[in-house]
């Protein structure tokens, strides 16, 4: 089921709701330049036992693009979403932009979450000044330049992504995001940044990393694990999109984290 949801600040939200009606939540966050449709392995794999939320995280697939947006705004989406939907609790994953937006959410609302999974993200991503000028040249020139090279960041070499349908079908979602939605969640992440609240995390954490991920690194990964007290660390033979690479792995290491709690 599909559903249009206005935010806090009049905007639409494209929202789908899959799997169990009475069942435990799992809400998946995407990527930067993609949407709701890259999580289409973990929805199949999970719907049987769980009630699952995706969303088109603000200026990406069908949602609205928003002017200024911050991480804060990223995670009031989510909340905006939940009460819509009338969902009090939920265990929330997200990966890349989406596992950023989780921590923001674990630090300002924990109350509304049973967990969270932060796959191949980091508490701070890149640098402020690669972000802005990567804001500027999407603005003046589109996503196309982007799209050509995206397999180098998203995926490892020892993935045949040429022949996986959903690999392919998320590089287009690239090619079909609004230049505008890119570039303001490019800035967005540009002043993300919680390495200092890390600590204020007291719920289960997941961390998923991809040992060939030349976005998020191991690195990232293991600053993450080192100051939040409740989480694990899963290492996954992948790179930036590891729930696409490595579905079936990926899958396994959600499912047992989220049915121990």
């Amino acid at each position: 089921m599909m559903i249009n949801i206005n935010n806090r600040q009049g905007h639409q939200l494209a929202v789908q709701v899959q799997g169990l009606k009475d069942a435990p939540v799992i809400m998946f966050s995407n990527s930067l330049g993609t949407d709701h449709g890259m999580w289409q392995a973990q929805v199949l794999a999970l719907a049987e036992h769980y009630q699952i939320v995706t969303y088109d995280t603000r200026g990406h697939g069908a949602s609205s693009v928003i002017a200024i947006s911050t991480l804060q705004n990223l995670a009031e989406d989510v909340i905006d979403i939940l009460d819509a939907l009338k969902i009090e609790k939920a265990h929330f994953c997200g990966i890349s932009m989406g596992g950023i937006t989780a921590l923001e959410l674990a630090i300002q609302y924990s109350e509304r979450l049973h967990s969270i999974t932060v796959a191949n993200s980091a508490a701070k991503i890149w640098t402020a000044e690669g972000w802005n000028a990567r804001a500027d040249s999407v603005e003046q020139q589109g996503v196309a330049e982007l799209v050509k090279t995206t397999h180098t960041r998203w995926f490892s070499a020892y993935f045949d992504y040429a022949h996986d349908v959903l690999a392919q079908k998320t590089i287009q979602s690239l090619a079909l995001t609004p230049a505008q939605g890119y570039a303001h969640a490019c800035r967005a992440l540009a002043d993300a940044d919680v390495r200092d609240q890390l600590q204020q995390i007291q719920i289960p954490t997941l961390i998923i990393a991809g040992q060939y991920d030349p976005v998020t690194t191991i690195q990232d990964a293991e600053f993450m694990h080192q100051f939040i007290p409740t989480s694990q660390l899963e290492i996954l033979a992948a790179s930036h999109l590891s729930n696409i690479e490595q579905p079936q792995v990926f899958n396994q290491a959600l499912s047992k984290f989220i049915q121990k709690i």
